[in-house]
């Protein structure tokens, strides 16, 4: 990414990788990419979080590495664990003496680590994800690693990353993050897009929906946004929405076709309680008369 020279590059480049982003992202991200800088990016799921990471892997020709975060995550599964197995075999053997039990060669690389000893000539993007997941003990281990990209191993000393991997960490917000590893960041929340924004992703995305009926999908699915819902759809839902339709033959969108195909846009059977029947007729005919009055405006 070193020859994107300004913020309307990347974004350039990026829509030619089929990934749409805000100004705001692109200014975040690129800071990030000069100034070798992790960037934190909070917002509700399927907003395009993850996707900026393999993006940027993509763009690039870097390695991605990846490290899903989840409840009881440690060491041993986010940076290194040791070989015990293939020391106990060796001890046996007589190969190995307890003066040389902890070396490199019994190291197990998990991600962090795979990321601070990589040798190619790109540093890899390591994607940390839904850090919210995480317990509060794993950012205080993150502090280290995001300051001076280093991990310190007891037996071995610290090991030093010879170039900064780029950095994304992800995070759906259901619990806070410490300021002390925020500000190790920078940081942006990414929104749900606009119209305009998510009828481009749209047809970057889903391109034998035709225009029309991705019209009408994103136009009600941005009104089920405003919704009460309990959790509302995101981009990726969108998406799947536009594919399912085409895999149904579908041309418009009619209350019964979103009754059938309710369940790819929400996850929870209140939400979807909530809107099938007349709610989805009444979202249904806004949207005609939303479109309706766009195409007599552009008359």
């Amino acid at each position: 990414m070193d020859d994107i020279v300004s913020v309307e590059a990347l974004k350039t480049a990026l829509e030619e990788a089929d990934y749409i982003c805000s100004d705001g992202l692109a200014v975040a991200l690129f800071l990030a990419l000069r100034q070798h800088r992790p960037l934190f990016l909070e917002g509700e799921a399927g907003v395009g979080k993850t996707e900026i990471a393999k993006t940027l892997a993509c763009l690039s020709g870097r390695p991605l590495i990846r490290l899903q975060c989840y409840e009881g995550l440690d060491i041993s599964q986010a940076a290194y664990e040791w070989n015990y197995a293939r020391q106990m075999v060796d001890i046996q053997a007589g190969n190995l003496k307890s003066d040389n039990l902890f070396t490199a060669d019994y190291l197990i690389a998990r991600p962090l680590l795979q990321a601070v000893n990589h040798r190619g000539k790109k540093s890899p993007v390591l994607l940390i994800d839904e850090l919210d997941r995480a317990d509060e003990a794993f950012e205080a281990y993150l502090l280290e690693f995001l300051s001076d990209w280093q991990i310190t191993v007891p037996e071995l000393g610290t090991l030093r990353a010879e170039t900064p991997p780029i950095v994304i960490i992800t995070s759906n917000r259901t619990r806070e993050i410490h300021d002390a590893l925020k500000r190790r960041c920078f940081y942006h929340w990414v929104d749900y897009p606009d119209l305009r924004t998510e009828l481009g992703i749209l047809a970057k995305k889903a391109p034998q929906a035709g225009p029309d009926l991705q019209q009408q999908l994103v136009r009600f699915v941005q009104k089920l946004r405003d919704e009460n819902l309990f959790k509302a759809p995101g981009i990726a839902e969108t998406i799947d929405w536009a594919q399912a339709l085409v895999e149904l033959n579908c041309v418009a969108v009619d209350p019964q076709t979103v009754e059938s195909t309710m369940g790819v846009l929400l996850k929870y059977q209140d939400d979807i309680a909530r809107i099938q029947g007349s709610e989805a007729a009444r979202l249904l005919a806004e949207v005609q008369a939303d479109m309706l009055a766009g195409t007599l405006a552009a008359r």
